[in-house]
C-alpha cells in the first residue's frame, strides 16, 4: 500500500513528496495527471478540526489570485478540489528548489535573482488592482540550478496570503506572513502599498548574500527592526549595499515606491566592490606664452576603495572642429600614459599649440573609461594659445635720408641767412651813428 494519499479518483497519482509543513497542515507532492504528460505539483491542506477550517479562506484566496495570473515566473493554476479532511490545489510543476535549501550563489547570481523577482512584482503591481504577495521569503522563491543556455530561472510561489489591492489590512490577517520578512506596516496593521513586498525581497536577498537561514534572520536585526548586514558583505559594492538597505527600510516611504522603481535603480549597479576614480584637479587650463609652445599639466588619478585595482584608458571626446585622426589619437591633445592601472597614477595632459591658431581659446573634454563606478570620468581641458607678435612697418630710410639732408641744407642756409641779416643790421646801426 502506498505511503502517500490517493487521489486517483481525481485523476492524480502521487510520485514523491516535495515538502511538508506539518505545523501548518500542508503537504506538497509531485504528481502525474491522467490528462497530461507533464508532472504537476499537488498541495494538500489538512484541516484537523473546525478551527483549522478557517484556513480554507487562504486556499480560496490563493485560487482566486492564481486564476487571474499568467506570468512565466508564477506556476500556473491547474485545478483544485476538496477532500474529506482538507483541500488540494494543483499547479504547474517547476523543477527548481526553494531558496530555503542551503545553496551558494555569487553576488552576480543574487542580482539575477533580484531582477527576476522584481520583474514578477512589476507584473503583479501593474494589474488592476495590484496584487500584493505579503509573504516573500526564501521558502517561497524557487530558483533553478544555473544553466548555460537559460541562466537562473526564478519562480514566486504560495499566494495564500496575497492581497488584491492596496490599503488597510484586516486585523484577522495581520499575523499572516513571516516575521523578519514582513514589513513593519504589515506587522502593525498599517496600510499596505506597492513598497510592502519590496521588504520581503530585500530580506530574502540579504539572507542569500550573508548565508543566513530564514529562521535565523533575527540575528541580523536590531531593536528598531532594522536589518544590519553591512559588516557581513565587505566585498559588495557600496551602491549594491545601499540599494539593499533601501529595500528593507522600516518606513515604506523610505523604500523605493514600487518594484519598477527598484528595478530601474538596480540594473546599472555593479554588485562586487569596484574601484572609484577621483581626479585632481578636476579640470585643466593650459596657457601658452610662446607661439608653437608645447604645454602640459599633471593630473592625479586616485582610487580610494581598498582591495580594488583601478584600470582604464584616456581618450579625447570628438569635437566638430577637430581634423580627422586615427582611433585613440588626437591632432594636438594627448594624455600620457593613456593606459592606467594602479591605486594612484600621475598623468600628463599635453597640448601642442604649434598646430593651433595664435591668440585663441580651445575647449575640449577628456574621458577616462575604466572599471570604476561610474565607468566614465570626464575632464574639461581649456587651451589658450599665445598672441602673435606685433609687426611694425619698415621705416622709409631713403626718404628719411633725403629729408635729413634737406633739413641739414635748409638749416645751413638759414644759418647763413641769419648771419647776413645780423651783419646788415650792424652796418645800418653804424651808419646812423655817423649821421648823428
Amino acid at each position: 500500500m502506498s505511503q502517500f494519499p490517493q487521489f486517483a479518483d481525481r485523476g492524480y497519482h502521487i510520485q514523491r513528496q516535495l515538502g511538508q509543513n506539518r505545523a501548518g497542515g500542508r503537504m506538497t507532492y509531485l504528481a502525474q495527471a491522467d490528462n497530461s504528460p507533464e508532472p504537476v505539483v499537488l498541495k494538500q491542506f489538512l484541516f484537523g478540526d473546525a478551527a483549522q477550517w478557517s484556513a480554507y479562506d487562504s486556499c480560496e484566496r490563493e485560487i482566486q489570485v492564481l486564476k487571474g495570473l499568467n506570468h512565466p515566473g508564477i506556476p500556473r493554476y491547474l485545478d483544485s478540489f476538496e477532500t474529506e479532511n482538507g483541500f488540494c490545489l494543483v499547479q504547474e510543476y517547476k523543477p527548481a528548489p526553494s531558496l530555503a535549501q542551503r545553496r551558494s550563489f555569487s553576488p552576480q547570481e543574487v542580482k539575477e535573482i533580484a531582477i527576476a523577482l522584481l520583474e514578477i512584482l512589476v507584473y503583479l503591481q501593474n494589474r488592476i488592482p495590484p496584487v500584493i504577495h505579503r509573504d516573500i521569503k526564501p521558502e517561497n522563491v524557487l530558483v533553478s540550478e544555473p544553466s548555460d543556455s537559460n541562466g537562473l530561472q526564478v519562480y514566486l510561489v504560495d499566494f495564500g496570503f496575497a492581497r488584491i489591492g492596496e490599503g488597510d489590512v484586516a486585523m484577522s490577517s495581520v499575523v499572516k506572513g513571516t516575521l523578519g520578512f514582513m514589513p513593519p506596516e504589515q506587522l502593525f496593521n498599517r496600510p499596505l502599498t506597492e513598497a510592502s513586498d519590496l521588504y520581503g525581497v530585500g530580506a530574502t536577498l540579504i539572507c542569500l548574500l550573508t548565508q543566513t537561514q530564514s529562521q535565523d534572520i533575527g540575528e541580523l536585526m536590531d531593536d528598531r527592526y532594522t536589518i544590519d548586514f553591512e559588516s557581513r558583505v565587505p566585498k559588495l559594492s557600496l551602491r549594491w549595499v545601499d540599494w539593499l538597505k533601501t529595500l528593507v527600510q522600516p518606513s515604506p516611504s523610505d523604500r523605493y515606491a514600487n518594484a519598477a522603481e527598484a528595478l530601474a535603480a538596480l540594473n546599472p549597479i555593479y554588485v562586487n566592490r569596484v574601484p572609484k576614480v577621483v581626479a585632481k584637479p578636476n579640470s585643466v587650463v593650459l596657457e601658452a606664452t610662446q607661439l608653437g609652445q608645447q604645454i602640459a599639466e599633471t593630473v592625479m588619478l586616485k582610487n580610494p576603495v581598498p582591495d580594488t585595482v583601478l584600470q582604464g584608458r584616456w581618450r579625447v571626446l570628438p569635437h566638430p572642429k577637430d581634423p580627422p585622426s586615427r582611433p585613440g589619437s588626437h591632432h594636438w591633445l594627448r594624455v600620457t600614459p593613456d593606459s592606467v592601472e594602479g591605486e594612484q597614477v600621475l598623468c600628463r595632459v599635453r597640448a601642442n599649440t604649434g598646430k593651433l591658431v595664435a591668440n585663441s581659446v580651445y575647449e575640449r573634454r577628456l574621458v577616462f573609461e575604466s572599471n570604476a563606478d561610474p565607468q566614465q570620468l570626464e575632464l574639461a581641458v581649456t587651451v589658450k594659445t599665445a598672441p602673435a607678435p606685433v609687426r611694425l612697418p619698415a621705416l622709409p630710410t631713403k626718404r628719411l635720408g633725403v629729408l635729413f639732408v634737406s633739413a641739414t641744407v635748409l638749416s645751413f642756409g638759414v644759418h647763413i641767412w641769419w648771419g647776413a641779416v645780423v651783419a646788415l643790421a650792424d652796418s645800418l646801426a653804424q651808419a646812423i651813428d655817423k649821421l648823428s
